[in-house]
């Protein structure tokens, strides 16, 4: 009993990222701080047209968020592609709806502007970000949101689904699968 008792007080006393580590290996992904520090400690982020998909995603529609809402857009994309109820790919998921007026997913696939990166220190920010989550490197910061919008509109849909967290100047949603959605 007494080897018990100091087992549970070493444990609650070991910080829970080294736990983590001591579960599931060296080798596996570390978590982020979600901050431009941790993120300044990543190499140059490179990969496929998946990597691409989301990078361009997290650029056009969360640049100017923090690292954390960037991680937090990032992983409502991800829930979608996980979810069944939109396409299984990044790809397929942030180019949904593109070409039907109105009926896009994300706005900046479909408000007939051009997806030219201007700005090449925010584009290296998501980049990481994008790889970094794509490597597993990533918690639960939205609760299962698929879904999100800017506070600076109120989408009639933001009423039937279950709001989650806010993080910057993003509202983010869960839907409950039980009523009709658009």
């Amino acid at each position: 009993m007494q080897l018990i008792s100091l087992e549970r007080r070493a444990l609650d006393d070991t910080a829970t990222a080294h736990l983590g580590r001591l579960l599931m290996g060296p080798d596996a992904p570390r978590m982020p701080r979600y901050d431009a520090a941790w993120l300044a400690t990543l190499p140059e982020a490179t990969g496929d047209s998946q990597w691409e998909c989301l990078a361009e995603a997290l650029y056009f529609e969360a640049r100017g968020e923090s690292v954390r809402g960037q991680f937090a857009v990032a992983e409502v994309i991800l829930n979608r592609v996980e979810s069944g109820r939109f396409p299984d790919s990044v790809c397929g998921v942030v180019k949904q709806g593109t070409g039907r007026k109105f009926a896009c997913q994300f706005t900046y696939t479909c408000d007939g502007l051009p997806e030219d990166v201007h700005e090449k220190r925010a584009w290296d920010r998501v980049a990481k970000v994008a790889r970094a989550v794509l490597d597993g490197r990533s918690g639960q910061l939205t609760e299962g949101a698929t879904h999100y919008h800017t506070t600076a509109v109120n989408p009639d849909w933001a009423n039937v689904y279950e709001r989650t967290a806010q993080i910057g100047a993003h509202l983010f949603y869960r839907h409950t699968w039980r009523s009709s959605s658009r």
